[in-house]
Protein backbone atom coordinates (compact mmCIF):
# COMPACT_ATOMS: atom_id res chain seq x y z
CA UNK A 1 0.00 0.00 0.00
CA UNK A 2 0.95 3.12 -0.52
CA UNK A 3 2.20 5.92 2.42
CA UNK A 4 -0.02 8.79 2.24
CA UNK A 5 2.13 11.94 2.55
CA UNK A 6 1.07 15.96 2.31
CA UNK A 7 0.61 16.94 -0.99
CA UNK A 8 3.71 18.54 -2.93
CA UNK A 9 3.57 22.36 -2.20
CA UNK A 10 2.17 21.74 1.43
CA UNK A 11 3.42 20.82 4.90
CA UNK A 12 2.95 19.81 8.01
CA UNK A 13 4.08 22.19 10.80
CA UNK A 14 5.32 19.86 14.01
CA UNK A 15 6.41 20.84 17.63
CA UNK A 16 8.80 22.55 18.15
CA UNK A 17 8.50 25.04 15.40
CA UNK A 18 4.61 25.48 16.13
CA UNK A 19 6.11 27.40 19.10
CA UNK A 20 7.73 29.70 16.76
CA UNK A 21 4.77 30.44 14.84
CA UNK A 22 2.83 31.14 18.09
CA UNK A 23 5.39 33.57 19.27
CA UNK A 24 5.34 35.55 15.76
CA UNK A 25 1.36 35.78 15.93
CA UNK A 26 1.29 36.41 19.22
CA UNK A 27 3.48 39.27 18.69
CA UNK A 28 1.55 40.72 15.95
CA UNK A 29 -1.67 40.56 17.54
CA UNK A 30 -0.23 42.64 20.15
CA UNK A 31 1.28 45.03 18.27
CA UNK A 32 -1.69 45.25 16.19
CA UNK A 33 -3.70 46.13 19.16
CA UNK A 34 -1.12 48.94 20.26
CA UNK A 35 -2.18 50.81 16.99
CA UNK A 36 -5.83 50.12 17.34
CA UNK A 37 -6.10 47.07 14.37
CA UNK A 38 -9.02 44.92 14.60
CA UNK A 39 -8.74 41.11 13.65
CA UNK A 40 -11.37 40.50 10.34
CA UNK A 41 -11.34 36.64 9.45
CA UNK A 42 -12.61 36.14 5.57
CA UNK A 43 -13.65 32.57 3.73
CA UNK A 44 -10.92 31.07 2.31
CA UNK A 45 -12.30 30.75 -1.09
CA UNK A 46 -14.48 33.62 -2.79
CA UNK A 47 -16.05 34.35 -6.11
CA UNK A 48 -13.37 34.11 -8.97
CA UNK A 49 -14.41 37.41 -10.02
CA UNK A 50 -13.04 39.38 -7.18
CA UNK A 51 -9.90 38.25 -8.18
CA UNK A 52 -9.58 38.66 -11.72
CA UNK A 53 -11.18 42.03 -11.41
CA UNK A 54 -9.56 43.47 -8.30
CA UNK A 55 -5.99 41.54 -8.79
CA UNK A 56 -5.58 41.96 -12.64
CA UNK A 57 -6.54 39.35 -14.69
CA UNK A 58 -2.72 39.87 -16.65
CA UNK A 59 -1.48 38.99 -13.50
CA UNK A 60 0.73 36.05 -12.84
CA UNK A 61 -1.68 34.74 -9.73
CA UNK A 62 -4.93 35.31 -11.50
CA UNK A 63 -3.85 33.76 -15.33
CA UNK A 64 -1.36 31.08 -14.14
CA UNK A 65 -1.18 30.21 -10.07
CA UNK A 66 -5.07 30.17 -8.62
CA UNK A 67 -6.76 26.99 -7.33
CA UNK A 68 -10.49 27.46 -9.29
CA UNK A 69 -13.38 25.08 -9.65
CA UNK A 70 -16.95 25.86 -10.83
CA UNK A 71 -19.24 25.05 -7.53
CA UNK A 72 -22.18 22.64 -8.52
CA UNK A 73 -25.43 24.62 -9.13
CA UNK A 74 -28.09 23.37 -6.73
CA UNK A 75 -30.83 23.65 -9.05
CA UNK A 76 -31.21 23.44 -12.84
CA UNK A 77 -32.19 27.01 -13.03
CA UNK A 78 -28.94 28.10 -11.66
CA UNK A 79 -25.91 28.41 -13.44
CA UNK A 80 -22.47 26.83 -11.41
CA UNK A 81 -20.56 29.25 -9.68
CA UNK A 82 -16.70 29.96 -10.40
CA UNK A 83 -14.97 29.77 -6.94
CA UNK A 84 -11.31 30.14 -6.19
CA UNK A 85 -9.23 29.48 -2.73
CA UNK A 86 -7.86 33.39 -1.98
CA UNK A 87 -4.38 33.87 -3.76
CA UNK A 88 -4.17 36.41 -1.46
CA UNK A 89 -6.54 38.35 1.25
CA UNK A 90 -6.75 42.33 0.39
CA UNK A 91 -9.61 41.60 -2.02
CA UNK A 92 -11.50 40.06 0.58
CA UNK A 93 -10.91 42.11 3.23
CA UNK A 94 -12.45 45.27 0.16
CA UNK A 95 -15.36 43.00 -0.28
CA UNK A 96 -16.07 42.55 2.70
CA UNK A 97 -15.85 46.43 3.74
CA UNK A 98 -18.42 46.97 1.16
CA UNK A 99 -20.45 43.99 1.92
CA UNK A 100 -20.69 44.97 5.63
CA UNK A 101 -21.39 48.89 4.55
CA UNK A 102 -18.18 49.54 6.97
CA UNK A 103 -18.07 52.64 4.93
CA UNK A 104 -21.18 54.25 6.21
CA UNK A 105 -19.66 53.94 10.18
CA UNK A 106 -17.68 57.23 8.46
CA UNK A 107 -14.63 55.95 10.38
CA UNK A 108 -11.47 54.61 8.97
CA UNK A 109 -11.38 50.67 9.66
CA UNK A 110 -8.18 49.47 10.72
CA UNK A 111 -8.18 45.65 10.10
CA UNK A 112 -5.56 43.22 10.48
CA UNK A 113 -6.06 39.07 9.18
CA UNK A 114 -3.92 35.94 10.14
CA UNK A 115 -4.29 32.81 7.72
CA UNK A 116 -3.98 30.86 4.77
CA UNK A 117 -3.24 31.81 1.37
CA UNK A 118 -3.02 29.24 -1.62
CA UNK A 119 -1.17 29.62 -5.08
CA UNK A 120 -0.24 26.82 -7.58
CA UNK A 121 3.40 28.16 -7.66
CA UNK A 122 6.60 25.88 -7.85
CA UNK A 123 7.47 24.81 -4.04
CA UNK A 124 10.91 26.19 -2.85
CA UNK A 125 12.36 26.82 0.60
CA UNK A 126 10.29 29.20 2.30
CA UNK A 127 7.44 29.45 -0.04
CA UNK A 128 4.40 26.57 -0.70
CA UNK A 129 1.39 26.63 -2.17
CA UNK A 130 -0.41 26.57 0.87
CA UNK A 131 1.28 29.61 2.92
CA UNK A 132 -0.33 31.46 5.85
CA UNK A 133 0.09 35.44 5.92
CA UNK A 134 -0.36 37.95 8.17
CA UNK A 135 -1.52 41.39 6.98
CA UNK A 136 -2.98 44.25 7.27
CA UNK A 137 -5.32 47.51 5.77
CA UNK A 138 -6.24 50.43 6.82
CA UNK A 139 -9.30 51.59 4.65
CA UNK A 140 -12.17 54.04 5.00
CA UNK A 141 -13.75 57.08 2.79
CA UNK A 142 -11.63 60.26 2.16
CA UNK A 143 -13.31 62.29 4.65
CA UNK A 144 -11.80 60.19 7.45
CA UNK A 145 -8.44 60.35 6.18
CA UNK A 146 -7.72 57.50 4.58
CA UNK A 147 -5.89 59.31 1.45
CA UNK A 148 -3.65 61.00 4.33
CA UNK A 149 0.29 60.00 3.65
CA UNK A 150 0.30 60.18 6.93
CA UNK A 151 -1.48 56.44 6.99
CA UNK A 152 1.04 55.26 4.95
CA UNK A 153 4.20 56.31 7.16
CA UNK A 154 2.17 55.02 10.15
CA UNK A 155 1.66 51.47 8.74
CA UNK A 156 5.79 51.60 7.60
CA UNK A 157 6.06 52.84 11.56
CA UNK A 158 4.19 50.22 12.76
CA UNK A 159 5.96 47.43 10.78
CA UNK A 160 9.04 48.73 11.71
CA UNK A 161 8.05 47.84 15.22
CA UNK A 162 7.03 44.88 14.80
CA UNK A 163 9.86 43.45 13.20
CA UNK A 164 12.39 45.09 15.74
CA UNK A 165 10.22 43.29 18.33
CA UNK A 166 10.20 39.65 16.89
CA UNK A 167 13.83 39.96 17.43
CA UNK A 168 14.38 40.60 13.46
CA UNK A 169 17.63 43.03 13.59
CA UNK A 170 19.17 44.33 10.05
CA UNK A 171 15.74 44.71 8.18
CA UNK A 172 15.90 47.18 5.16
CA UNK A 173 12.31 49.24 4.01
CA UNK A 174 13.06 49.62 0.10
CA UNK A 175 10.05 52.29 -0.85
CA UNK A 176 8.67 53.67 -3.89
CA UNK A 177 5.34 55.46 -5.32
CA UNK A 178 3.52 54.39 -8.29
CA UNK A 179 1.59 57.46 -8.89
CA UNK A 180 -2.07 57.49 -9.53
CA UNK A 181 -3.76 55.13 -11.67
CA UNK A 182 -3.27 57.96 -14.42
CA UNK A 183 0.48 57.91 -13.87
CA UNK A 184 0.66 54.27 -13.74
CA UNK A 185 -1.12 53.79 -17.14
CA UNK A 186 0.95 56.86 -18.44
CA UNK A 187 3.92 54.81 -17.32
CA UNK A 188 2.72 51.71 -18.53
CA UNK A 189 2.76 53.12 -22.68
CA UNK A 190 6.38 54.69 -22.07
CA UNK A 191 7.95 51.26 -20.59
CA UNK A 192 5.92 49.30 -23.31
CA UNK A 193 7.44 51.88 -26.05
CA UNK A 194 11.01 51.30 -24.44
CA UNK A 195 10.55 47.56 -24.04
CA UNK A 196 10.08 47.16 -27.89
CA UNK A 197 13.77 47.39 -29.00
CA UNK A 198 15.00 45.53 -26.01
CA UNK A 199 12.82 42.77 -25.24
CA UNK A 200 13.70 40.32 -27.92
CA UNK A 201 17.13 40.01 -25.65
CA UNK A 202 15.20 39.05 -22.33
CA UNK A 203 13.69 35.74 -20.72
CA UNK A 204 10.74 34.34 -22.63
CA UNK A 205 8.44 35.64 -19.28
CA UNK A 206 9.71 39.51 -20.17
CA UNK A 207 8.66 39.24 -23.56
CA UNK A 208 5.32 38.31 -22.88
CA UNK A 209 5.35 40.74 -19.57
CA UNK A 210 6.74 43.59 -21.83
CA UNK A 211 3.31 43.10 -23.75
CA UNK A 212 0.38 42.36 -21.08
CA UNK A 213 1.60 44.01 -18.36
CA UNK A 214 4.96 45.75 -18.87
CA UNK A 215 5.72 46.97 -15.34
CA UNK A 216 6.10 43.55 -14.15
CA UNK A 217 9.33 43.44 -16.14
CA UNK A 218 10.69 45.64 -13.30
CA UNK A 219 10.05 42.27 -10.92
CA UNK A 220 12.32 39.98 -13.13
CA UNK A 221 15.24 38.42 -11.42
CA UNK A 222 17.13 37.00 -14.31
CA UNK A 223 20.55 38.65 -13.96
CA UNK A 224 21.53 38.43 -17.91
CA UNK A 225 17.73 41.01 -18.02
CA UNK A 226 19.18 43.30 -15.05
CA UNK A 227 21.26 45.69 -17.23
CA UNK A 228 18.50 46.35 -19.62
CA UNK A 229 16.27 46.96 -16.91
CA UNK A 230 18.45 49.16 -15.17
CA UNK A 231 18.30 51.41 -18.62
CA UNK A 232 14.43 51.78 -18.72
CA UNK A 233 12.65 55.05 -17.73
CA UNK A 234 11.97 55.18 -14.23
CA UNK A 235 8.20 55.79 -12.91
CA UNK A 236 9.38 58.83 -10.74
CA UNK A 237 10.04 60.79 -14.34
CA UNK A 238 6.02 59.90 -14.78
CA UNK A 239 4.54 60.94 -11.88
CA UNK A 240 1.77 64.24 -11.53
CA UNK A 241 2.47 66.99 -8.94
CA UNK A 242 -0.13 65.60 -6.57
CA UNK A 243 1.49 61.81 -6.70
CA UNK A 244 5.09 63.86 -5.85
CA UNK A 245 3.70 65.62 -3.01
CA UNK A 246 1.95 62.72 -1.51
CA UNK A 247 5.26 61.17 -1.41
CA UNK A 248 7.21 63.93 -0.12
CA UNK A 249 5.11 63.79 2.71
CA UNK A 250 5.37 60.24 3.07
CA UNK A 251 9.28 59.97 3.63
CA UNK A 252 8.74 63.25 5.92
CA UNK A 253 6.62 61.83 8.44
CA UNK A 254 9.72 58.36 7.99
CA UNK A 255 12.06 60.63 9.21
CA UNK A 256 10.61 62.51 11.60
CA UNK A 257 10.09 58.93 13.19
CA UNK A 258 13.95 57.96 12.60
CA UNK A 259 12.45 55.06 10.51
CA UNK A 260 15.36 54.25 7.92
CA UNK A 261 14.52 53.88 4.23
CA UNK A 262 15.75 53.23 0.63
CA UNK A 263 14.42 54.41 -2.72
CA UNK A 264 13.75 51.89 -4.97
CA UNK A 265 12.32 53.50 -8.27
CA UNK A 266 12.03 49.63 -9.93
CA UNK A 267 9.58 48.70 -6.60
CA UNK A 268 6.46 48.32 -8.24
CA UNK A 269 4.16 45.55 -7.08
CA UNK A 270 2.94 43.18 -9.29
CA UNK A 271 -0.45 43.59 -8.43
CA UNK A 272 -3.07 45.59 -10.45
CA UNK A 273 -4.87 47.56 -7.35
CA UNK A 274 -1.74 49.19 -6.36
CA UNK A 275 -1.42 53.31 -6.08
CA UNK A 276 0.47 55.85 -5.21
CA UNK A 277 3.33 54.21 -2.06
CA UNK A 278 4.52 50.62 -2.45
CA UNK A 279 6.95 49.44 -0.26
CA UNK A 280 9.06 46.08 0.98
CA UNK A 281 11.09 45.19 4.02
CA UNK A 282 14.01 42.75 2.88
CA UNK A 283 16.57 40.76 4.78
CA UNK A 284 19.66 39.63 3.53
CA UNK A 285 19.75 36.16 5.58
CA UNK A 286 17.03 35.08 3.08
CA UNK A 287 19.26 35.12 -0.05
CA UNK A 288 18.08 36.29 -3.56
CA UNK A 289 13.99 36.39 -2.43
CA UNK A 290 14.93 38.33 0.21
CA UNK A 291 11.40 40.25 1.05
CA UNK A 292 9.72 39.55 4.08
CA UNK A 293 6.82 41.47 3.53
CA UNK A 294 5.10 44.02 1.03
CA UNK A 295 2.32 46.25 0.99
CA UNK A 296 1.36 49.26 -0.89
CA UNK A 297 -1.62 51.82 -1.51
CA UNK A 298 -4.81 50.89 -3.69
CA UNK A 299 -6.98 54.05 -3.88
CA UNK A 300 -9.24 52.67 -6.72
CA UNK A 301 -9.70 48.83 -5.36
CA UNK A 302 -13.23 49.79 -3.78
CA UNK A 303 -14.42 50.87 -6.78
CA UNK A 304 -12.49 48.24 -9.15
CA UNK A 305 -14.67 45.54 -7.27
CA UNK A 306 -18.26 47.36 -7.02
CA UNK A 307 -18.04 49.04 -4.01
CA UNK A 308 -17.48 53.24 -2.89
CA UNK A 309 -14.73 55.43 -3.19
CA UNK A 310 -12.52 53.76 -0.05
CA UNK A 311 -8.85 54.64 -0.54
CA UNK A 312 -6.68 51.97 1.66
CA UNK A 313 -3.35 50.96 2.32
CA UNK A 314 -2.02 47.80 3.67
CA UNK A 315 0.93 45.18 3.23
CA UNK A 316 1.25 40.90 3.77
CA UNK A 317 3.82 38.92 5.34
CA UNK A 318 4.64 35.32 4.44
CA UNK A 319 5.01 33.75 8.26
CA UNK A 320 7.03 30.77 6.43
CA UNK A 321 9.96 33.74 5.03
CA UNK A 322 9.81 35.60 9.08
CA UNK A 323 10.28 31.91 10.99
CA UNK A 324 12.55 31.36 8.35
CA UNK A 325 14.37 34.60 9.02
CA UNK A 326 14.21 34.39 12.85
CA UNK A 327 15.73 30.66 12.75
CA UNK A 328 18.78 31.81 10.51
CA UNK A 329 19.30 35.00 13.12
CA UNK A 330 18.85 32.25 16.28
CA UNK A 331 16.86 34.84 17.62
CA UNK A 332 13.67 32.20 18.65
CA UNK A 333 14.39 29.59 19.60
CA UNK A 334 12.34 28.02 21.32
CA UNK A 335 12.48 28.31 25.44
CA UNK A 336 13.26 25.46 27.02
CA UNK A 337 9.82 25.23 29.77
CA UNK A 338 10.66 25.71 33.72
CA UNK A 339 11.03 22.67 34.86
CA UNK A 340 10.94 18.56 34.40
CA UNK A 341 9.05 16.55 37.34
CA UNK A 342 11.57 13.13 38.07
CA UNK A 343 9.69 10.97 39.88
CA UNK A 344 12.17 8.16 41.60
CA UNK A 345 10.05 4.69 42.47
CA UNK A 346 11.00 1.63 43.01
CA UNK A 347 10.33 -0.37 39.77
CA UNK A 348 10.16 -3.85 42.30
CA UNK A 349 7.58 -1.94 44.46
CA UNK A 350 4.46 -1.43 42.24
CA UNK A 351 2.56 -0.04 45.04
CA UNK A 352 5.55 2.55 46.09
CA UNK A 353 5.69 3.18 42.06
CA UNK A 354 2.40 4.06 41.93
CA UNK A 355 2.23 6.50 44.74
CA UNK A 356 4.74 8.57 43.38
CA UNK A 357 3.92 8.78 40.15
CA UNK A 358 0.39 9.91 41.43
CA UNK A 359 2.15 12.55 43.82
CA UNK A 360 4.42 13.94 40.96
CA UNK A 361 1.03 14.29 38.91
CA UNK A 362 -0.08 16.20 41.82
CA UNK A 363 2.98 18.38 42.03
CA UNK A 364 2.93 19.08 38.43
CA UNK A 365 -0.99 20.10 38.52
CA UNK A 366 -0.04 22.77 41.30
CA UNK A 367 2.47 23.99 39.24
CA UNK A 368 1.13 24.29 36.09
CA UNK A 369 -1.80 26.20 37.89
CA UNK A 370 0.89 28.46 39.06
CA UNK A 371 1.32 29.09 35.83
CA UNK A 372 4.72 27.30 35.20
CA UNK A 373 5.58 24.86 32.13
CA UNK A 374 5.89 21.67 33.51
CA UNK A 375 7.43 18.11 31.97
CA UNK A 376 6.16 15.06 33.90
CA UNK A 377 8.41 12.07 33.86
CA UNK A 378 7.99 8.50 34.90
CA UNK A 379 8.81 6.79 38.12
CA UNK A 380 9.88 3.55 36.01
CA UNK A 381 12.79 5.92 34.38
CA UNK A 382 16.23 5.74 36.19
CA UNK A 383 17.93 8.91 37.68
CA UNK A 384 20.23 8.75 34.54
CA UNK A 385 17.35 8.67 31.80
CA UNK A 386 15.24 11.42 33.55
CA UNK A 387 18.51 13.65 33.70
CA UNK A 388 18.83 13.21 29.93
CA UNK A 389 15.45 13.65 28.84
CA UNK A 390 15.09 16.77 31.44
CA UNK A 391 17.97 18.30 29.45
CA UNK A 392 16.71 18.51 26.27
CA UNK A 393 13.41 20.29 27.04
CA UNK A 394 13.44 21.89 30.76
CA UNK A 395 16.02 24.27 32.30
CA UNK A 396 15.60 22.77 35.57
CA UNK A 397 15.21 18.72 37.03
CA UNK A 398 13.38 18.20 40.19
CA UNK A 399 13.40 15.17 41.84
CA UNK A 400 10.75 13.41 43.59
CA UNK A 401 11.86 10.40 45.82
CA UNK A 402 10.37 8.95 49.07
CA UNK A 403 12.89 11.07 50.68
CA UNK A 404 11.61 13.95 48.80
CA UNK A 405 8.45 12.90 49.22
CA UNK A 406 8.07 12.36 53.19
CA UNK A 407 10.35 15.62 54.25
CA UNK A 408 8.60 17.92 51.50
CA UNK A 409 11.97 19.00 50.65
CA UNK A 410 12.46 19.01 47.07
CA UNK A 411 16.00 18.72 44.58
CA UNK A 412 15.89 21.18 41.77
CA UNK A 413 19.13 21.29 39.73
CA UNK A 414 19.65 23.80 37.54
CA UNK A 415 21.24 22.72 34.43
CA UNK A 416 22.95 26.15 32.80
CA UNK A 417 24.54 26.75 36.41
CA UNK A 418 24.49 23.39 37.34
CA UNK A 419 24.17 24.00 41.08
CA UNK A 420 21.56 21.61 43.10
CA UNK A 421 19.08 23.23 45.55
CA UNK A 422 17.05 21.84 48.23
CA UNK A 423 13.93 23.84 47.97
CA UNK A 424 11.07 23.19 50.19
CA UNK A 425 7.45 22.41 48.67
CA UNK A 426 5.46 25.30 49.65
CA UNK A 427 8.46 27.21 48.32
CA UNK A 428 8.98 25.71 44.92
CA UNK A 429 6.82 27.70 42.40
CA UNK A 430 8.57 31.05 43.53
CA UNK A 431 12.13 29.28 43.44
CA UNK A 432 11.35 28.35 39.64
CA UNK A 433 10.30 31.59 38.84
CA UNK A 434 13.31 33.61 40.45
CA UNK A 435 15.72 31.44 38.81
Amino acid sequence: MTTLKAVRGTRDLLPPETALWNRIEATARAVFARYNFGEIRTPIFEDTGLFARGVGEETDIVSKEMYTWEDRARAQSEKPQSLTLRPENTAGVVRAYIEHKLGETGQLQKIYYIGPQFRRERPQKGRYRQFSQIGAEVIGPPSAGSESPLRDAEVLEMLASLLDELGIAGWTLEINSVGSSADRARYNEVLRTALVPVAPKMCVDCQRRAVTNPLRVLDCKVPEDQPIIEALPKIVDSLDEDSKRHFTAVLAALDAASVPYTRNHRLVRGLDYYTRTTFEFTHSGLGAQNALLGGGRYDGLSEAIGGPKAPGIGFAMGEDRLALTLQALEAAKPDKIDAFIAPLGDAKNESALIRIDAAALALARELRRGGLSVELGDGSFRLKKSFETADKVARRIVILGEDELQSGILTVKDFASGTQTKVPRAELANHLRSV
